[in-house]
């Protein structure tokens, strides 16, 4: 898995919840994050989608625990969107 995700990920989870990005390790549950609620994480998708021009499942994005799971699903969705190997 590309660091870059991982990274981009953070910053973002990072950005909704009003945190500092070296504060949330890769695999910090994200519900145990100070003031997680369902609407800082469906804004974080929201801005993940953008950010990499994708559209994640809902059924897959209320299976999302920590900002590995995020980025592992980023990478798997851009595979599949990309299956040259493409992408970001």
């Amino acid at each position: 898995m590309s660091d870059d995700v991982i990274s981009t990920v953070t910053g973002i989870v990072a950005g909704e919840f009003g945190l500092p990005a070296a504060d949330i390790g890769p695999d910090v549950d994200l519900g145990s994050l100070e003031g997680a609620d369902s609407v800082k994480v469906l804004r974080a998708v929201a801005k993940i989608e953008r950010t990499y021009d994708i559209e994640l499942e809902d059924d897959q994005v209320f299976g999302l625990k920590t900002v590995r799971d995020a980025a592992t699903l980023v990478v798997a969705t851009l595979a599949e969107k990309e299956p040259s190997g493409g992408g970001r």
